[in-house]
């Protein structure tokens, strides 16, 4: 049973539209957009808190190029296991520099650098001879809210965060509801929040870095 503290998906459109005070079609159908639009703006706030997450396939022989997972964000690290066993640091560079550090692709070996190739993927040089064993570290994007997703990170550690930020996103939709800095003071305060923790968290990985 879930909890009635727990806000949900739809427990978060119900709520919406009693703070909004509207129960006609037209902006009741325009709530989920609203949400959505909150969630990319508190996302774009929040870039790292509570989403790392580990991930462990092989390369691919004879290609430079590795596909990033499903949500991925932004790379913390990655590691290579070579025919020994032995695992190494593959070190993070510049296109250009890997590039220009492996210029012919059919030159192969154990990667010794990665760079972002685009959204979806990753190069490397030099391209793996074989299917080494990778382990990459990341910051995954929080999956959307909507109807067969009713939880997500912002629900259960940012609820009121989402609710104003939702509610702001209402504003122009809306129009002149005296209630807006009211919202954009809360929002703003719980987000501040937020922030600070972010960074904390973000501190502490680097100090552990320098210190390991």
């Amino acid at each position: 049973m879930t909890s009635a503290a727990v806000m949900t998906y739809d427990s978060l459109v119900s709520d919406v539209a009693l703070y909004l005070e509207r129960n006609d079609t037209t902006t009741l159908n325009q709530i989920p957009r609203f949400i959505m639009l909150a969630e990319q703006v508190m996302a774009s706030e929040i870039k790292f808190l509570g989403n790392i997450q580990v991930v462990s396939y092989n390369m691919t022989a004879a290609n430079p190029i590795l596909d990033k997972p499903v949500l991925w964000h932004k790379t913390v690290s990655m590691n290579v296991t070579n025919t020994a066993g032995t695992i190494s640091p593959i070190f993070k560079r510049t296109y250009e520099y890997v590039r220009n550090y492996a210029p012919n692709p059919t030159t192969m070996g154990l990667p010794v650098y990665y760079a972002d190739y685009d959204y979806t993927h990753w190069i490397l040089g030099p391209t793996p001879d074989v299917a080494y064993a990778a382990e990459i570290l990341y910051y995954a994007r929080v999956v959307p809210l909507d109807s067969t997703n009713q939880t997500n990170w912002f629900t259960n550690y940012a609820p009121q965060a989402l609710l104003y930020g939702t509610l702001l996103q209402a504003m122009p939709f809306v129009k002149n509801d005296t209630r807006l800095p009211m919202w954009k003071t809360e929002y703003e305060k719980i987000m501040a929040t937020l922030r600070n923790e972010d960074l904390t968290r973000v501190a502490d990985r680097q100090n552990l870095v320098i210190d390991s």
